[in-house]
Order: structure tokens, then C-alpha cells, then sequence
């Protein structure tokens, strides 16, 4: 018999083992997804951001150490003399002060009532006026002494002396109006607010029949273009919105014998 030779074809192999998984297909990076993030993020910093924009205004926009360092930096370099005696009138708000009505005896010119023991200023309303301009050059004791001298008669005689006195003379209002009149500064005395400038001084009548004085500053932040009041009312100078909380008595822009106007 003849041999059976092998077959030259082979049948198929059956793999025994686990199947072979095929590998995910790698997707390009979704950039748009991540822009989509970035906006949705933004837009709740946005939603839940806004409601305290308001707050952050009103917070610049109130009489502050902050606010009124910016006013004074704004100010101080002016060319207008009423803006640099604004930013004069805001530096005394900084300053811890007394409120003290008392007689002191000076020295003159240049003169002014000694500071408390632990450095603090003392003084009332017309010291502050008084303080201001002389920061800016300008001596008040001086200017208002010399013209009492030269026209005692003109002057309110409402107090005991009977001659000027360079001790007090600059530090009582009626002086400083007549003053201020004599050197034509005097302007209508209107509840109008606009005819109020930085740097004006303003008198009023107080309830109980009393004058008190200021010097017109801009209001904080978004209030700048208000006339607000640098005053020392009884508790030091103070930075309030109350022009026309009293009764408006004299009303003056007096920038120093040069002549300058204050309000130009």
C-alpha cells in the first residue's frame, strides 16, 4: 500500500486566551470646551460681582483718611488759590485736634494757641480758617490786627477791650467778616450751591444765635463737584455735606492782599 503523505494545507489555529481589546481613539484636545469654562466662570464673578459695585463706590465716595488724601493730591498743586486752601482746610481734618473757645495769650506775628500736653491741636472754627490760610503764606493775626488798628471804630465792639488785641482779634468771626469786607471778598450770601467755590468762606447763624464758620472743599469720590465743608463744629475739624444745614450768614473769597480771586 502506498503511503498517505500530509496534507500541505493547515487548518485553522483556534487562540485560546482573552480577546484582544482594540485601543480608543485618541480625540484631539476640545480647546472650545475649555474656553466655555472660562466664560461660564467669568460670567458668575460678573453676576455676583456687580451688586458690590455699588458698595465700593459709596465706600470712595464718603469722607475718609483715604478720600481726602486723594482730594489733597488733586488739589495742593492747583494754580487756583481756592483749591490749594481747600486742600489746606482737608489737612487739618487729619490732625487730631481739641475743640477749645478759651483766651490764650501769643505770640504775634505768627502766633497760635499751645497744642495739649500729648501734641494735639486746640482751637475752635477760626482757628481753622486762621491755620489754613496760613499754610499758605498768609497770616491773619497779622493782616486783621493791622487793620483794626487802622479802623478800631469800624470793628464790632462787642467784647471788653477797648484796643486791638493781636491775642484774639483774628480768632473771633465778626473780626474775620468785617475783615474779609474790607478787602471786597464779600459775595452774596445764597442758600444756591453752586455759588460756592473750593476755598470760599462761609458764616453761618446757628440756632441758638450763635455764628460758626467754615471753609467751602469738593465732596469725596463720584461727589467731588459738591460743595461740602471743612469745619470745627465742637468735636475738631470735621469734612461733612451740611452747607445749607444752617442759616447761610456771609459768604466770602479772600485770597490774601495780592488781590488774586480765589474762585479764578
Amino acid at each position: 500500500m502506498a503511503k498517505r503523505r500530509p496534507s500541505q494545507h493547515l487548518g485553522t489555529i483556534e487562540y485560546i486566551g482573552p480577546r484582544p481589546q482594540a485601543k480608543p481613539l485618541r480625540r484631539p484636545a476640545n480647546f472650545l470646551g475649555g474656553w466655555v469654562v472660562l466664560m461660564i466662570a467669568a460670567g458668575a464673578v460678573w453676576f455676583f460681582g456687580k451688586p458690590l459695585v455699588p458698595l465700593l463706590r459709596a465706600q470712595q465716595s464718603v469722607a475718609s483718611i483715604e478720600s481726602a488724601d486723594v482730594l489733597i493730591g488733586e488739589l495742593a498743586p492747583s494754580p487756583n488759590f481756592g483749591d490749594r486752601l481747600a486742600s489746606a482746610a482737608l489737612q487739618r481734618t487729619k490732625m487730631p485736634s481739641v475743640h477749645d473757645t478759651a483766651y490764650y495769650g501769643i505770640s504775634y506775628p505768627g502766633g497760635d494757641i499751645p497744642p495739649t500736653p500729648d501734641g494735639r491741636w486746640k482751637g475752635k472754627a477760626e482757628d481753622l480758617i486762621v491755620r489754613s490760610y496760613r499754610n499758605l503764606g498768609i497770616d491773619l493775626q497779622e493782616l486783621v490786627h493791622e487793620d483794626i488798628k487802622k479802623h478800631f471804630a469800624l470793628y464790632p465792639q462787642l467784647w471788653p477791650e477797648r484796643a486791638p488785641d493781636p491775642n484774639i482779634d483774628h480768632r473771633r468771626i465778626q473780626n474775620l467778616q468785617r475783615f474779609f469786607k474790607h478787602g471786597a471778598a464779600e459775595l452774596p450770601a445764597t442758600r444756591q450751591v453752586a455759588d460756592y467755590k473750593p476755598g470760599d468762606v462761609v458764616v453761618w447763624m446757628l440756632a441758638q444765635g450763635d455764628l460758626h464758620c467754615g471753609i467751602v472743599v469738593p465732596g469725596p469720590g463720584e461727589r467731588r463737584n459738591e460743595a461740602w465743608i471743612v469745619h470745627d463744629i465742637g468735636s475738631g475739624p470735621k469734612w461733612e455735606n451740611v452747607l445749607t444745614d444752617y442759616q447761610i450768614h456771609g459768604h466770602y473769597r479772600y485770597a490774601g492782599p495780592r488781590g488774586e480771586v480765589a474762585g479764578n
